[in-house]
């Protein structure tokens, strides 16, 4: 990692806090409430379809609730899993692109963090340890590895709304 001046970066950050985090909904003053109802889907590239289910349904126990043909690319599959919350994890595979590996450039993904139950939680890390998937458990609560395709993710065992026990929303 290169040098940098951490302190300017702290405070740097604390300034875009007070500029721009807006107070909790129903004080004076408050957030507003956001003109979105929620997140319906995210859509990654996956290179093979019955790997990218076998791993999200298999290994996460994320129900395939859809597979169709692209609308925008014939030949191309569009399909969804369950994450929870009428919320949708959605994958396409590209077939004849030739694209490269996963990267994280500016803009892209750095990780998709999904809630899930305490009990469910200890249960999903037991299954990512026997399919022998490297991951690595953070705070007891999170736990961070990689799909098939490289893109990483994290389950994490708090609630929606909050982080290591800190409300977030």
């Amino acid at each position: 990692m290169a040098n940098f001046d951490l302190p300017a970066l702290a405070e740097r950050r604390q300034e875009l806090r007070a500029r721009y985090l807006s107070a909790a909904s129903g004080q004076p003053g408050g957030r507003p409430g956001s003109s979105a109802r929620g997140l319906h889907h995210t859509a990654l590239i996956c290179s093979d379809v019955e790997r990218t289910v076998l791993f999200y349904q298999g290994v996460l126990e994320f129900p395939l609730t859809e597979l169709v043909e692209n609308r925008d690319y014939p030949g191309s599959s569009h399909f969804f899993f369950d994450i929870g919350n009428k919320n949708l994890l959605a994958f396409f595979d590209l077939p004849g692109l030739e694209l490269g590996p996963y990267a994280e450039v500016l803009g892209g993904l750095h990780h998709i963090a999904i809630s899930v139950e305490p009990s469910r939680w200890q249960r999903l890390v037991a299954n990512l340890k026997a399919a022998g998937i490297e991951h690595e458990v953070h705070s007891g609560v999170s736990v961070y590895f990689r799909d098939p395709d490289g893109a990483r993710l994290e389950l994490i065992a708090d609630p929606l709304g909050e982080m290591y026990g800190n409300q977030v929303l």
